[in-house]
């Protein structure tokens, strides 16, 4: 009897290779089936490569000018202007200028002041050649709306620069 159950297990187990070697050949079928359609369809057209540009060069003939890597700067219109560190600070420089108003005019003996108010409350009066603000700002005129000032600004290269300002009347 051990024969006989050795005999239908070996055969069971040949019917088992025998179905997955047949399942395997209809895949590997439907595989070249698929290839085979694909080649058949027509093929598309490739776009041509872009053209090439040659390559142009530059010759760089501007020995006589600046070097734009070195941090030394033409001379210009702001050379010579710098604060005056010597000069005692007025009152209104600890000020910056968006935190003062000017308020009013005043005319006293012939002169026309204008009357800032600090963001405490307190009015001061100012002249022109007077200076406020924290950019060293003189003031050249007082007008009924408006102070105008020069203030002495960094430029940005190590050196300063004039920038105008002005100061309008609050309503």
């Amino acid at each position: 009897m051990r024969d006989r159950t050795r005999i239908i297990a070996l055969g069971a187990l040949g019917l088992l290779v025998a179905a997955g070697v047949s399942g395997c050949s209809s895949e590997q079928e439907e595989l070249e089936r698929w290839v085979a359609q694909v080649k058949k369809r027509p093929g598309g057209r490739i776009e041509p490569l872009p053209e090439i540009k040659p390559y142009e060069s530059f010759a760089y003939n501007a020995s006589d000018q600046r070097s734009p890597f070195s941090m030394s700067r033409p001379a210009g219109p702001g050379d010579g202007v710098r604060p005056d560190s010597k000069r005692n600070r007025e009152f209104l420089e600890q000020f910056s200028l968006d935190t003062l108003a000017m308020v009013g005019t005043l005319k006293l003996g012939g002169r026309a002041f204008g009357l800032v108010q600090t963001k405490d409350g307190l009015v001061h009066r100012v002249l022109p050649g007077q200076y406020m603000g924290q950019n060293d700002g003189k003031i050249v005129s007082v007008s009924d709306s408006k102070i105008s000032l020069v203030e002495i600004v960094p430029d940005g290269m190590g050196g300063y620069m004039e920038r105008t300002a002005a100061i309008g009347l609050t309503d």
